[in-house]
């Protein structure tokens, strides 16, 4: 097996689509040291994303107040310092993260952070690009790129240097896979697609005004399934990246964050992050229970 790659690749995005046969072929994270914390500090309004290693089944949560492992019924605030990570988007490589927001007490980061990254589950957090300039609120991998917005819909192939998209919309939450170029963007006017990495988008006809989404991360090839929850709870199903969409269920309480992953079922797990905690789905949306006890 290759080594995971450092914060030293010349192209850290590129290395993550390469190491995905790593997360595919069971690889467990490393071993990250955190402080217990009540699991009622994020259990609030201010999660602003959610992801789950498809190996270890860790959950974190990215909070006003940093990142926080919540796994388990206490979650455990991973990094010692507190950076508000109003942006957060995980990578093929479970230890690498992305995010962006704003600098909290006792960090030396700018502010805003610009986009920042993790090479350690996120204990430590460096400054990648654009620091003082840009708070990600939406932020995401796809194939080798990123695709993050800040007031403007932008793309990066390394994290460095930025292309400014044509398109005008503003989106609440950007979805994509380091294992596909499909971007999706939730937008007050529709669901909003694109096909090679958030450069060309198209308007999704006839589907559900969906406020949360994800693209399902794949257990062995290209990802084909999505979740999508509109305002009031309805949780939606697609089997062809976002172009079309089916009814499957309701959730309960105010939604914060989704994330999903695909499994032999054919329908996706789905964690749900809500102002009374993770929830979980093993049937696709149909039901849902407290992701720890």
């Amino acid at each position: 097996m290759k080594p995971r790659t450092t914060a030293r690749v010349s192209n850290p995005i590129a290395a993550l689509v390469l190491a995905l046969p790593l997360v595919l072929a069971g690889c467990t994270t490393s071993t990250t040291q955190v402080s217990p914390t009540p699991s009622a500090a994020v259990e609030s309004d201010h999660v602003h994303g959610i992801s789950v290693d498809p190996a270890s089944s860790r959950i974190l949560l990215a909070t006003h107040d940093g990142l926080y492992d919540a796994t388990t019924k206490t979650a455990a605030k991973i990094s010692d310092t507190t950076i508000d990570l109003m942006g957060f988007t995980a990578t093929a490589e479970p230890d690498v993260l992305f995010a962006s927001g704003h600098p909290g007490p006792g960090s030396s980061l700018p502010n805003p952070v610009g986009l920042i990254q993790s090479t350690d589950a996120g204990k430590t957090w460096q400054e990648i690009s654009r620091g003082g300039e840009s708070d990600f609120h939406a932020l995401t991998v796809s194939g080798n790129s990123l695709v993050a917005f800040d007031g403007q819909l932008r793309t990066s192939s390394d994290g460095k240097s930025w292309t400014t998209s044509a398109t005008s919309f503003t989106p609440t939450v950007l979805a994509g896979s380091p294992a596909s170029t499909v971007v999706l963007a939730t937008t007050q006017d529709g669901l909003q697609r694109s096909t090679d990495s958030g450069r060309t988008w198209q308007l999704v006809p006839k589907g559900p005004t969906i406020q949360f989404v994800a693209i399902a991360t794949p257990t062995e090839k290209a990802p084909t399934e999505a979740v999508g929850i509109t305002t009031d709870g309805n949780v939606f199903l697609s089997t062809d990246t976002g172009l079309t969409w089916a009814a499957t269920g309701n959730i309960s309480g105010q939604v914060e964050a989704v994330t999903a992953v695909e499994n032999s079922s054919g329908k996706p797990s789905i964690w749900v992050s809500t102002t009374t905690g993770v929830q979980i789905s093993t049937d696709g949306g149909a039901t849902f229970r407290p992701a720890s006890s």
